[in-house]
C-alpha cells in the first residue's frame, strides 16, 4: 500500500504548529503496519533542511496560469525520519525565511496561493509522469486541498482521477480564500465545474477539497461535530457528513518520552517522577528567576485568538496581583499586541512570571517536564497535542472543554477524572479552573495520584494509526 502524504509542514523539517507533529509521526507508525507511507512537502530554507543531504530524483516544468515554472523533487538520502521524505524545490517560492510568515514584516507572504498551488502541481506532475504510482493521496489542510479537484477535473492529470483522496482538516480557521478569478492559475478544466472552487463568492481551497475528496477526516470526533454546527463552512460540512469521520490525533511517544528526552535536566519514569520533575522545575525556575516552591502554571503555543491567548494577560495578572503564591510561565509567539502586554508583565511581576516570546523546541520540552499544570483556554481546538504532551510528562492539563480537549481530558470532579476543565470562555470560568488547580496542588497526595494516572494514559498513534489503516483499505478496495 503506497500512501503519499502531501503537507506544508512536517516535524522536524519545518514546523509552525500541530500539523507538523502529526505529519512527522503518522507515516512512521503506518510503516510499522507494513504501509509504504511517504511525505512530500515544500523545500523551505530551514536549518534542518540545510543540515541534511538530498538527491534530485526528478525534475520538470509545469504550467501555472499563462506561464510555467521549473521544479525539482529531492529525496532525503538517509531516511532519518523513519520514512521517505521528498522535498519539492521551486526556485524563489520557498527558499525564504519563515514558513508562512515573513519574519521581517510579521505578515503572510503576498504570493501564498502561487506558493502552495505550485507545490501541489509539481507534486502531482512528479507522481503522474514518474513510476511512483500511489494507491492513495492523503492531503493535509488547505495548502494541499486543491489536489482532489485537480486530479479529477484538470485535463493535464487524466489517469489520476481514480486515486482515492483523503483530506484531513487540522485547522478549519484557515481556508485559503482568494478572489474568484484566480481559478485561471489552474490547469485547464471544464469551466462548468468552476463552482466546485467557490464558497460564498470566493475561491476557497478548503471548500474545494471538502467537495471533491473521497473522505474527510478531522483530528478529533468532537471537532467534526463542531464544524458541522458552527463556522463559515458549517453547511458544507453538514452536507458532506456522509463521508466524514473524526479520528483523534496521537503523539510520537519516542520523541515525547520523559525517560529519554535529551532536552530535560533529569530524565524520569512513572516510578521516579516525583523527585525528577522537581529537579526539572528547579532548573527551569533557576533559568527564569522563579521560586520552585510555588506551583507553576504554564502556557505553550501560538499567541492567537483561537488559542484563547488574549484571555491570559488579565487572567494571570488576577492571580499575580493577589496574595496567592503561584508562578506563571509562557512560551510562544503571535499577536504583536500580546507580545507587548507580556513584556510589560515581565517587568511588573519579576520573580513570579516570565514570557519567552519565541519558538524554542528544547525549552518547550523542559517546560512540559517542569510545570505542575499546563493551561489551554482555547476558543477553538481541533485536537490539541499540548495536553497529551503534558500528561505524558506528568503535568496536569487545565483546559476548556472544546474540540479535542473535550475528547482527551476528563475533569477530576468526574469518576476516574484526571484534569481540570471548564466550559465557558470567560475570565471567571478560567480563574475558577486555576483556583481548583491550586487547591489540587495543596493536596500533595491527590496531586501525586493524578500525576500517576495521567502518566499511565496511552496517547500514542497506535490506535489512531489503525483507524487510518482501516480507512485507507476501505477506499482502496472501493
Amino acid at each position: 500500500m503506497n500512501i503519499i502524504h502531501l503537507s506544508a509542514e512536517c516535524y522536524p523539517v519545518a514546523k509552525a504548529g500541530g500539523l507538523a507533529d502529526v505529519v512527522g509521526s503518522l507515516p512512521k507508525y503506518m510503516r510499522n503496519n507494513d504501509v509504504d507511507a511517504k511525505v512530500v512537502m515544500p523545500k523551505y530554507a530551514t536549518e534542518w533542511v540545510q543540515e541534511h543531504e538530498f538527491e534530485t530524483i526528478f525534475e520538470g516544468d509545469t504550467p501555472l496560469g499563462e506561464g510555467q515554472f521549473h521544479y525539482k523533487i529531492q529525496r532525503e538520502k538517509e531516511d532519518s525520519l523513519g520514512f521517505p521524505l521528498y522535498l519539492v524545490d521551486i526556485p524563489e517560492r520557498f527558499d525564504r525565511p519563515g514558513i508562512y510568515i515573513d519574519p521581517y514584516s510579521g505578515h503572510g507572504y503576498w504570493d501564498e496561493l502561487e506558493r502552495y498551488l505550485s507545490f501541489q502541481l509539481a507534486s502531482l506532475d512528479w507522481l503522474h509522469y514518474s513510476e511512483e504510482d500511489p494507491d492513495l493521496l492523503h492531503c493535509h489542510d488547505h495548502h494541499t486541498a486543491l489536489v482532489p479537484f485537480i486530479i479529477t477535473r484538470c485535463y493535464r492529470y487524466r489517469g489520476m482521477e481514480n486515486i482515492p483522496t483523503v483530506l484531513t482538516v487540522h485547522n478549519a480557521e484557515y481556508q485559503g480564500e482568494y478572489d474568484r478569478e484566480v481559478y485561471s492559475l489552474l490547469p485547464s478544466f471544464n469551466l462548468s465545474e468552476v463552482g466546485l472552487l467557490d464558497w460564498d463568492g470566493k475561491f476557497n481551497c478548503l471548500a474545494a477539497g471538502i467537495k471533491c475528496c473521497w473522505k474527510i477526516t478531522t483530528v478529533s470526533p468532537s471537532y467534526m461535530e463542531e464544524l458541522s454546527q458552527n463556522g463559515d463552512l458549517s453547511l458544507l460540512y453538514h452536507a458532506e457528513r456522509h463521508k466524514s469521520v473524526g479520528i483523534l490525533n496521537g503523539i510520537d511517544t519516542e520523541v515525547w518520552n520523559p525517560k529519554t528526552d535529551p532536552y530535560l535536566e533529569k530524565n524520569y519514569t512513572l516510578k521516579t517522577h516525583r523527585k525528577s520533575k522537581l529537579e526539572n522545575k528547579e532548573a527551569l525556575c533557576d533559568q527564569f528567576d522563579l521560586n520552585p516552591e510555588y506551583p507553576l502554571i504554564s502556557y505553550i503555543g501560538r499567541l492567537a485568538r483561537e488559542k484563547g491567548a488574549d484571555l491570559l494577560p488579565d487572567l494571570f495578572s488576577h492571580f499575580l496581583g493577589s496574595e496567592q503564591s503561584v508562578n506563571f510561565m509562557l512560551l510562544g509567539t503571535g499577536d504583536r499586541g500580546l507580545h507587548e502586554r507580556f513584556r510589560q508583565m515581565n517587568s511588573r511581576f519579576v520573580g513570579f512570571f516570565d514570557a519567552a516570546l519565541d519558538y524554542n523546541e528544547s525549552l518547550a520540552h523542559l517546560i512540559y517536564a517542569a510545570s505542575d499544570f499546563i493551561i489551554m483556554p482555547s476558543r477553538v481546538e481541533p485536537c490539541g497535542l499540548n495536553q497529551m504532551y503534558s500528561m505524558r510528562y506528568g503535568t496536569v492539563p487545565i483546559v476548556r472543554k472544546v474540540g479535542g480537549l473535550k475528547d482527551t481530558v476528563k475533569d477530576i470532579g468526574e469518576e476516574d477524572g484526571y484534569g481540570i476543565t471548564f466550559y465557558d470562555f470567560t475570565h471567571h470560568a478560567a480563574a475558577d479552573a486555576i483556583q481548583r488547580s491550586l487547591s489540587l496542588y495543596e493536596d500533595s497526595k491527590g496531586m501525586n495520584s493524578v500525576r500517576k494516572t495521567i502518566m499511565r494514559l496511552d496517547f500514542s498513534w497506535k490506535t489512531s494509526a489503525n483507524k487510518y489503516l482501516e480507512l485507507y483499505r476501505e477506499l482502496i478496495n472501493d
